[in-house]
């Protein structure tokens, strides 16, 4: 039995749980969701019912949905843990069979209404079942060898399916964020060391091995490689993308050009402008300041779920509360690193910006299960 469940009477219940909403985060997310509105406005030329609107609809039915996920209690999430992570990989599966190709992957299953991105419920359900593993498991058990591969496998696999289709960044946040919540729960940094130095290593063997009879990478992969390092090698081509985006990021200057009086976007020179570049169009409209401001904003987002987790003293709600935040975080630097050109591009959108259904829902629902968790905690 947890402890929320062992200290229910402390708990609040009934309609006085909306007192308890942790309110800083949603006036946050709206603030940042408002970013997006702007942003999908101007990219569409003052077309509002070409991605605003329909935006707007999904945040309002995710608001909705979050507060809903709010009210019921933690423990009930952890009870459903392996169940959605089972169905999230499911998915997976049924994705690399019956999956919609897009943009050269495979990422989608269509639902009719609704395009559903299975790679995204995994982050969320991923997080979810390692916290309710390392709430189950003994503390003295966590940095055993046997006790440590069972939750390795749980990552590695929706990873390498995700790797599959292809998706990078989404891959890459499954790995992190997983292990965000195997450091959080107290498996020794040892493990985390020997995998960082095998990495290193790998990386290291890569770069040495091009030009010999054991070349560990195709040539045209090595190119690609050239082509992030240094885009101007390939300015027509592969380095195209993170070309314009610089251009754009630069021009902002300050200040700003001025909202919809952005040159790179209004004259299309910026690929993706409405997805993953969003942000280059932001910086180049409104500046180092506009720019600077949501930064601050997501930045204030992790900030308060920090201080919540650190205030709750159940650790399957502590422990989600940490991955969920993490995930989060590593979305908006993911997708800033990319157009910034200090990260390949790899997919990932900006969060609550991005136009985009599968992922603002789906991250709309992680925050209400760290709102439950906030909620329910006893006081």
């Amino acid at each position: 039995m947890s402890y929320l469940e062992t200290n229910a009477k402390y708990v609040p219940s009934g309609p006085r749980k909306l007192l308890y909403l942790n309110w800083p985060v949603i006036v946050l997310l709206c603030a940042v969701a408002g970013f997006g509105f702007l942003m999908l406005y101007s990219v569409a030329g003052g077309e509002s019912a070409r991605w605003m609107m329909p935006q707007i609809k999904r945040f309002g039915v995710g608001l909705v949905a979050m507060i809903v996920v709010a009210m019921v209690p933690i423990w009930f999430w952890r009870n459903m843990a392996l169940l959605g992570y089972a169905g999230s990989l499911a998915l997976l599966v049924a994705v690399d069979l019956v999956g919609e190709v897009g943009m050269g992957a495979q990422r989608w299953i269509d639902l009719g209404p609704l395009r559903l991105q299975p790679s995204e419920l995994m982050k969320v359900a991923l997080v979810m079942l390692l916290a309710a593993y390392y709430d189950w498991l003994p503390l003295r058990k966590t940095s055993h060898p046997f006790w440590v591969l069972l939750p390795v496998g749980l990552i590695v696999a929706p990873t390498m399916l995700t790797l599959a289709q292809p998706d990078l960044g989404t891959a890459l946040l499954l790995l992190i964020g997983g292990a965000t919540v195997m450091f959080a729960a107290g498996v020794h940094w040892g493990y985390f060391l020997t995998v960082i130095a095998a990495g290193v290593g790998t990386v290291y063997a890569v770069f040495a091995s091009r030009g010999t009879s054991w070349q560990l990478l195709k040539d045209y992969q090595y190119r690609r490689i050239d082509t992030f390092i240094d885009p101007s090698n390939d300015p027509l081509g592969a380095g195209y993308h993170i070309t314009q985006a610089k251009i754009a990021l630069g021009s902002g200057g300050w200040t700003g050009r001025g909202f919809m009086q952005g040159t790179q976007s209004r004259l299309n020179f910026l690929p993706e402008k409405h997805t993953d570049f969003i942000f280059t169009t932001l910086a180049e409209e409104f500046g180092f300041v506009g720019a600077s401001t949501l930064l601050g904003l997501y930045a204030l987002i992790c900030l308060f779920c920090l201080v919540s987790a650190i205030g709750n003293r159940d650790r399957f709600a502590a422990l989600v509360t940490l991955g969920i935040a993490m995930t989060f975080f590593l979305f908006f630097a993911v997708n800033m690193s990319m157009v910034m050109g200090l990260a390949p591009v790899v997919g990932v959108p900006l969060p609550m910006v991005s136009y985009g259904g599968s992922a603002m829902l789906v991250l709309l629902l992680a925050f209400g299960i760290v709102q439950s968790a906030h909620v329910h905690k006893p006081r």
